[in-house]
């Protein structure tokens, strides 16, 4: 979703030939071929992005809407494409990480990144481990307590991160995603959707009462830290420089193209199967559990099983994507303050902060999992978490319009007009979010 120049001139340019070129203008780094083959780290990310609380708000806009909303979902994925593309491009045109432009900005950064990763991912965890404990809970019911299941995928995913690189994690996300793909078109070709009325709900309208949903579909699904994350993954895939940039973009338009087709089948059932029965589902992850009780009555047993195996990998590919994300984040976080803590050579996912922060993610929060949430505990982390996607789009904004990144990969307009839209619907689901917390 950029609109950036094809070609590139001195300081990280690619002259006519297609080569990078260094200063001096000698050939460096030729732009790769955008080809299928390397697809990894937008799946990846699509994935972790989407979870479970997604899923559930976009079947309620169905089930009270039906099919008019469609056109914001279509909307949200741009959006998504155009953060992702944005942090994906800073990686490569400049050669250094997110959080390193951030400290450019000012120390400012530095304390509300410090704070965050912090106090969200403390709660996070537990949020996650208890998402994926859901459908395993409803799959082999009386086999243990919810809350053991929860500690089960906490440690499954802390040990599965702890060792393996990211090669074998990527490999394992793209499984997870065909699983969840599968699942969601299957029940979106079930419940057969009307497609005329489908097609009417790319046309944007407001009905009465749903301006909230609206922005909730256009900016809460795929919307999280792990949009930031992109960037990272793309290193890890061993993606260094802007002769990757045209696969990246490939990478990432097809992972959000994936995240919409998930969006839209996941509105079709809620249009189909609630809308037209007012069945009304519970916020929240629950609100799947009450989905599957739905989904059983109407096809079966078998149909409502396979629905519960897509919702854990929907919970699960969260879980271990945040847990591998965030903490190369948080390894760079503290590579830029103690350097001795990541020496020079050590892969990010096997230093001393890494791992750390891994154990931070999965442990702490198997504590909250017993104390309910402690109800000053969630304020802080509602505040906190809220501000995060306009930190994201505004300081991308800021990056990537200035001397920091080489002229020939700068926001063009079609950028900044993404990316400043974002910014301002962020602030305004900010605004909400801060407003409904529990005072």
């Amino acid at each position: 979703m950029a609109d950036t120049a094809g070609t590139v001139g001195p300081g990280g340019a690619v002259g006519a030939g297609g080569t990078a070129a260094d200063g001096a203008g000698t050939p460096a780094t030729p732009l790769r071929k955008a080809s299928w083959r390397h697809i990894g780290p937008g799946i990846v990310v699509a994935a972790t992005g989407v979870g479970a609380g997604d899923l559930v708000a976009t079947l309620i806009a169905g089930s009270k809407f039906g099919y008019t909303l469609l056109w914001a979902a279509v909307i949200g994925c741009l959006v998504k494409i155009s953060l992702a593309e944005a942090a994906g491009r800073w990686h490569l045109a400049t050669g250094r990480t997110l959080f390193d432009g951030w400290r450019s900005l000012g120390s400012w950064t530095t304390v509300y990144f410090a704070g965050y990763v912090v106090v969200w991912g403390f709660v996070y965890g537990a949020a996650a481990m208890s998402s994926s404990a859901l459908p395993l809970g409803a799959l082999f019911p009386d086999v243990m307590d919810l809350k053991l299941w929860a500690v089960a995928c906490g440690l499954v995913g802390l040990v599965f991160v702890w060792f393996n690189r990211y090669a074998v994690f990527e490999k394992v996300m793209t499984v997870l995603v065909g699983v969840m793909f599968v699942v969601t078109v299957y029940l979106a070709v079930r419940v057969t959707p009307h497609l005329g009325d489908a097609f009417a709900g790319l046309v944007p309208v407001l009905p009465d009462g749903s301006l909230i949903y609206t922005l909730g579909l256009i900016g809460g699904v795929g919307g999280t830290i792990t949009l930031a994350a992109y960037g990272y993954w793309v290193n890890a895939k061993g993606w260094k420089d802007a002769g990757w940039m045209k696969v990246m973009r490939l990478d990432n338009r097809v992972a959000y193209l994936t995240t919409g087709i998930f969006v839209v089948a996941m509105l079709f059932v809620g249009a189909e199967l609630l809308h037209s029965s007012g069945v009304a589902l519970a916020k929240g992850d629950k609100g799947l559990l009450d989905l599957g009780t739905v989904l059983e009555d109407r096809y079966g047993a078998t149909t409502a099983k396979v629905f519960l195996i897509g919702f854990f990998a929907t919970s699960f590919t969260s879980l271990i994507g945040v847990w591998h994300g965030v903490s190369l984040m948080f390894a760079d976080f503290v590579a830029h303050y103690r350097p001795s803590l990541v020496p020079s050579g050590t892969p990010r996912e096997r230093s001393l902060p890494f791992r750390a922060y891994l154990l931070w993610l999965t442990f702490p929060p198997i504590a909250l999992l017993f104390l309910n949430q402690p109800f000053g505990l969630v304020i802080v982390y509602g505040v906190i978490g809220a501000f995060f996607m306009p930190f994201l789009a505004l300081t991308l904004v800021w990056l990537l319009n200035s001397s920091r990144t080489p002229r020939e990969w700068r926001n063009g307009w079609l950028s900044n007009g993404m990316l400043a839209t974002a910014g301002l619907l962020f602030i305004v689901l900010c605004v909400q979010q801060v407003r409904e917390l529990p005072w």
